[in-house]
This record gives structure tokens, sequence and C-alpha cells, in this order.
């Protein structure tokens, strides 16, 4: 799956690492959800971390669709809670 970070790019991400990236979404979606700006930004870090652990960068002169976006790691509580679907973050 393509996994764009917003402000850093696109990586490919193999689906067997889906498990543990929907581990470390859940931490974001619980510190959101309790408004607790300090698990959520160590949250949100430790997530993407994972992402860039388990990814290897996509093309930059592609042209293909991210199947998942992720904010920016500076992003804001109030940002993240707008992008946060029925799944969080990252579907499964």
């Amino acid at each position: 799956m393509i996994v764009r970070i917003l402000g850093e790019g696109q990586l490919d991400v193999p689906e067997t690492a889906l498990d543990r990236l929907n581990e470390l979404d859940g931490a974001v979606e619980r510190a959101v959800e309790a408004g607790d700006e300090a698990a959520f930004t160590a949250a949100l870090a430790a997530l993407l971390d994972g992402v860039r652990e388990v990814g290897v960068a996509h093309p930059a002169d592609s042209l293909d669709e991210s199947d998942l976006i992720l904010p920016p790691a500076d992003a804001t509580l109030d940002e993240v809670r707008e992008m946060l679907g029925d799944d969080g973050l990252v579907p499964g």
C-alpha cells in the first residue's frame, strides 16, 4: 500500500505491517479522544516512525494515488481529530 505522510512524501508499506500500524494508530485515537496532548504527540510520532521503519520511498516521479494519508509530525490534536475516520487514521 502507498502511504503519504503529509509534508514528507509517499512510502510503499507492506500489508504485513498493518497490524502493528493499527496498534500504533489505536494509541493516537485514544489520545485524541482523551484530549491528551502529551500522549497524542508521542503516539503520532510513534505511528509515523513505524511507517518510516517499514516503508520504502515510493518513486518521486510517480503519479500513483496514495492509499492512505497521514498527518505531518507537527499536526495538532484538532487537525488529526478532523482526519480520523471510523477506523482511525489506518483502516483495519
